[in-house]
């Protein structure tokens, strides 16, 4: 006869595996415990119910569970049952074989830097050296480079369920079944979990930090929405308009006597700034050259654009917007306020300013007049191990921000 689940073991293994993984914390209080005999071990499905065997819990210690805690949400996490669909479908794999080849897939993605620092070593677990492999890869990387074989005979037990390899299990209770999260709220776990790992990185592992940025981070047509903004500016009601008396307004006619100027429209002028200080690398200044010639060709000619190298001081001004053979000077400390001043300086004076920037630097107190749009390097795990609650700091609210990379 089968024993009741002792829950009481279960939670000190959660509570383990919390102050193992600190940033884990939500993810793990989230996953809701559910008890069936029929899972070999432990397994959970994509709405975030982890199933546990009695009888597995029986026989294995806190610690030891603590680690499958972590393995499992760690497969919800990084959404394997999504990825692991996308693959099958993309390479037309159907039957239990491909299905148990992706859960051993998912699992070396998982386990290369899942234990030590507070949580055992699991005996059984599936590492990229039990396939030969190297570590560092993700799941659909190794999906590529190995086959079944008798090397994998002794993992014919595995299974995470249907949250690792996106394939339905008997004893799953599917999207009608109770204590599932919903889309949104898995959604908010995940953002929840990868902005302490940004914000805290402590010794999250380099894994966990690359996931945490592409999930704060999702890759984007950044090129497409850099130029997005840069249209929605220069076509802003107001940019680019000026009253001139090269042709009277034609309610002159009204006002006997009297020359009123007419409202013109003039192409807008846009002045771009590019950080050149040391934190900034060749291929960034390179990706910055060519995002100005992208800006020319958007604004319609040279003489509407000018460039402003600028580190802790602003060094060559390019009144002609031609990227190639552009010599960018600087690679000092970082203050653009001199660079916002100089160019706000310029006769006439810019309808839309374009900032390139790492985004470590100092911001003006105060939002200039005219519109701003900051293209900003994306930088992975910017902390200060001397002050740990150190966070980046954005650019204001005022600006219009693309991340670039």
């Amino acid at each position: 006869m089968t024993g009741e689940l002792d829950l009481d073991k279960l939670y000190a293994a959660r509570l383990h595996a919390v102050n193992a993984r600190p940033y884990l914390a939500t993810a793990l209080y989230a996953l809701h415990l559910v008890e069936s005999p029929r899972v070999p071990t432990m397994g959970v499905d994509k709405y975030w119910r982890c199933y546990v065997s009695p009888a597995y819990v029986d026989r294995k210690p806190v610690e030891e569970l603590a680690s499958v805690l972590v393995h499992e949400v760690s497969h919800l996490l990084r959404e394997h049952h999504a990825r692991g669909d996308r693959y099958a479908r993309e390479h037309e794999l159907t039957g239990p074989a491909e299905r148990l080849r992706m859960n051993i897939a998912a699992d070396a993605e998982i386990n290369d830097d899942a234990f030590g620092h507070g949580l055992v070593h699991l005996t059984d677990a599936v590492l990229p050296a039990t396939l030969g492999l190297p570590t560092g890869l993700l799941m659909e990387d190794y999906l590529g480079q190995f086959r079944l074989g008798r090397h994998t005979e002794a993992m014919a037990w595995l299974d995470c369920g249907s949250g690792a390899d996106g394939s339905d299990r008997p004893w799953e209770l599917g999207p009608d079944g109770a204590d599932g999260l919903s889309e949104q709220e898995r959604d908010a776990v995940r953002f929840r979990v990868a902005q302490g790992i940004v914000g805290r990185p402590g010794n999250a592992p380099q894994q966990w930090r690359r996931w945490a940025d592409q999930a704060l981070h999702p890759p984007q047509p950044w090129r497409v929405l850099l130029g997005a903004a840069l249209r929605g500016a220069v076509s802003a009601p107001g940019v680019g308009q000026d009253y001139s008396y090269r042709r009277p307004a034609r309610r002159s006619v009204s006002v006997p006597g009297v020359v009123l100027p007419s409202l013109r429209r003039t192409p807008p002028k846009v002045s771009v700034v590019i950080d050149t200080s040391g934190s900034v690398s060749d291929l960034e200044l390179g990706s910055a050259l060519l995002e100005v010639a992208a800006v020319v060709a958007a604004v319609g000619g040279r003489e509407l654009v000018s460039v402003f190298c600028c580190d802790a001081a602003v060094g060559l001004v390019h009144p002609l917007c031609r990227a190639e053979g552009m010599a960018l000077m600087g690679g000092g400390g970082t203050d653009l306020r001199v660079g916002f001043a100089r160019a706000l300086r310029t006769s006439p004076r810019p309808d839309v300013v374009v900032v390139l920037t790492d985004g470590q630097t100092p911001w003006p107190a105060v939002q200039p007049a005219c519109r701003t749009i900051v293209g900003l390097f994306r930088r992975v795990g910017d902390w200060d191990e001397s002050n740990p609650d150190y966070v980046p700091d954005r650019p204001p609210a005022w600006a219009r921000v693309v991340d670039i990379g």
